[in-house]
């Protein structure tokens, strides 16, 4: 199916409302969940024993270059002994969106952001997202501050959670931020219009590289994927951009994942229930373990994070250039992430990629309905207030935004074929070199290296699994069906047995 470049951005929006529309999501914000919001005003800042000014710290965000709805900030300060005291400020917006009220009945249908190339759609309506609950820069904003003491090894101490009052310093973007810690770059100008902030970052970066080697060292698996978004030329798909990683996008990560896990902690503490994010052990592990013997490696025979951690880091030093492919392959083997409402005495399911137990979602409050449940239960248990939700509820809450964050995802591939179609739609019986990233009754799925597009394998799938490398011939495209259809044309498998 060929397209016109003029109607790109119209047709893809068509497809992604109506593919929210048949997974149970909501494109557009009820009028009573609008008015809501408008009615709305900041919250205020309660000073006193229970919420500190923590102003005139150093507070900066990282995010993407374009984003408004800003959840979190980050600082860090060194302490006696070699250790660093991060704080990672987390948008107070259970203060604004009250249970029951038809912002909240909105983000439950919903329960995520969905992120498409020709419109985003947010969880919350921007009137909160992009302003009154987003920690934009030069505002006092209410928010949930995470601080915990990293030692010289990477080691996390006892977290201290509370209340407080925040100011954004500097709006940074990660292409920048990561540019100048890499010393590829100049300094962002913001970074030098704030005393103190250029070292701050340093030790930022430096804290949270301790904080990542510790968790490779208990297990935490080594991986790197490519990261395509759309790039349009007025109306028209012209391209795809791969995002590389860099030191700043690898900062926000550490220090949410330290901030997820302390949050965890703190509730277990409380005896209070806790929304997990999971990662279970991975079902097809025998695949894994073709893949390293395919790379001339080994792996137990049993599931493993530590040994395979090992094993990814072997092969990052080997081929750093295909790393991302080996990663994908091993990504798509491991499994979804899931929600689970875990409660005390309960035992507790892990998180096998992060190799970490304690983990919940807590950071991002605009944007993920989980994050806004288990804010509402620190606020409870910093008030000594009960549980605001019953074990069924919550129980109930996480098997329903597991199945919606899946919809949302499933929405969001689409789109990318979608607009990977239309610019591929001119290309019909190119060729090109992938790697199979999918195999089911349902169908094989590869990834062309070139651009970063993903399609199914219409001839020719028979023998393949996750992980072989294909050459393909691209046979047919649907923007509206998001497809992408190729056919074998020569291929290399890997292993002989399937897991």
């Amino acid at each position: 199916m060929s397209t016109s470049g003029q109607g790109h951005r119209a047709l893809l929006l068509r497809v992604a409302r109506q593919a929210m529309i048949e997974r149970g999501l909501e494109p557009d914000f009820p009028p009573a969940a609008l008015a809501e919001a408008q009615r709305l005003a900041a919250p205020s800042a309660p000073y006193g024993a229970d919420v500190r000014d923590l102003r005139p710290l150093a507070w900066c965000s990282i995010d993407n270059d374009d984003s408004r709805d800003l959840d979190q900030l980050t600082v860090a300060a060194p302490v006696a002994g070699g250790g660093t005291r991060i704080m990672v400020a987390v948008a107070d917006v259970s203060a604004s969106v009250g249970p029951g009220s038809a912002l909240d009945t909105h983000a439950i249908a919903n329960t995520t952001s969905v992120y498409t190339p020709p419109q985003n759609f947010p969880m919350l309506p921007e009137r909160l997202s992009t302003d009154l609950t987003s920690l934009g820069q030069g505002e006092d904003r209410m928010a949930i501050v995470i601080e915990t003491v990293i030692d010289g090894a990477g080691s996390s101490g006892a977290p201290a959670v509370y209340r407080a009052v925040v100011r954004n310093q500097a709006r940074l973007a990660y292409s920048g931020v990561g540019a100048w810690l890499e010393t590829r770059g100049a300094m962002p100008a913001a970074i030098g219009a704030v005393s103190g902030l250029a070292d701050n970052l340093r030790l930022q970066d430096q804290t949270a590289q301790r904080l990542r080697t510790m968790r490779h060292e208990h297990g935490a698996l080594e991986l790197e994927t490519l990261e395509a978004h759309t790039r349009f030329d007025g109306d028209a798909v012209s391209g795809l951009v791969v995002e590389a990683r860099n030191h700043a996008r690898d900062l926000i990560e550490d220090f949410m994942i330290a901030a997820n896990g302390a949050i965890a902690r703190f509730l277990a503490e409380r005896r209070f229930p806790v929304m997990r994010r999971v990662v279970r052990s991975p079902e097809r592990w025998q695949r894994i373990v073709d893949i390293a013997v395919h790379h001339g490696d080994t792996l137990p025979p049993a599931p493993d994070a530590g040994a395979l951690h090992d094993f990814l880091v072997r092969q990052r030093a080997a081929d750093a250039l295909r790393f991302p492919d080996l990663s994908l392959a091993v990504i798509k083997l491991l499994g979804r992430g899931e929600y689970e409402a875990s409660f005390p005495g309960q035992e507790v399911t892990g998180h096998f990629g992060l190799a970490v137990s304690d983990y919940t979602h807590a950071t991002a409050p605009n944007r993920r309905y989980p994050d806004l449940v288990t804010q509402r239960l620190i606020k409870a248990a910093l008030a000594g207030q009960d549980v605001p939700y019953d074990r069924g509820a919550l129980a109930a809450l996480a098997a329903h935004c597991t199945q919606r964050e899946d919809g949302a995802q499933k929405v969001e591939r689409l789109l990318r074929k979608a607009a990977a179609a239309c610019l591929l739609s001119g290309r019909i019986g190119d060729e090109f070199d992938g790697i199979v990233t999918g195999a089911s009754p349902k169908g094989t799925y590869a990834r062309i290296f070139d651009p970063a597009v993903e399609g199914r394998i219409e001839q020719g799938a028979a023998g393949l699994d996750v992980g072989d490398r294909v050459r393909v011939k691209l046979l047919h495209t649907d923007v509206e069906r998001g497809f992408i259809d190729f056919a074998r044309i020569g291929h290399e498998v890997i292993g002989r047995r399937r897991g």
